[in-house]
């Protein structure tokens, strides 16, 4: 896999990415994370202008998987990371949180954060085996806050969530 920048005209490949990844949260009794819509094609072009859009591209340079993300308090955001379900379990997911990890060091910021649900086997667990840990409530910070608070208006607190860190 080779991770890039996404390109423009790729935008509407992230939502069929992230609609394809996001149905195995149906087979754990969470069909609402399932039917949940993707980020607006508009929404995606703002993480790629600001520079923070990238995908793990096939042989054939089609995107497999992409990531988002945004700088929150001084630290590199995880937004989105979607791999399709034909490309998972391939180390895809763990190559663009690596990536970033270099992004963000080459930015001079000190960590990657995340929100994600506690509970479900590829979110928390497997961020904590990518080198996260989970935050308490007493070292959030604002911007995760804010986070946290914009995640329980859109209802996603009816399962365990979680911020974690990955210091770089």
């Amino acid at each position: 896999m080779r991770i890039r920048t996404v390109r423009e005209e790729e935008l509407p490949v992230l939502r069929v990415i992230e609609r394809a990844a996001g149905e195995c949260f149906r087979d754990i009794g969470m069909p609402e994370i399932a039917d949940d819509e993707p980020p607006p094609v508009e929404v995606l072009a703002a993480y790629r202008r600001n520079g923070h859009a990238w995908v793990a591209a096939d042989d054939a340079d089609r995107p497999v998987a992409y990531l988002i993300a945004e700088v929150v308090d001084g630290a590199m955001h995880v937004e989105q990371v979607s791999v399709h379900p034909a490309a998972a379990r391939r180390g895809v997911g763990r190559s663009l949180l690596d990536h970033l990890a270099g992004v963000a060091t080459g930015d001079d910021l000190p960590a990657l954060t995340l929100a994600t649900f506690a509970e479900v086997p590829w979110n928390a667990p497997y961020y904590e085996r990518c080198g996260f840990r989970r935050l308490d409530e007493a070292t959030l910070t604002p911007g995760l806050r804010e986070i946290r608070r914009r995640e329980a208006a859109y209802g996603l607190d009816r399962w365990p969530r979680v911020c974690m860190r990955r210091d770089l």
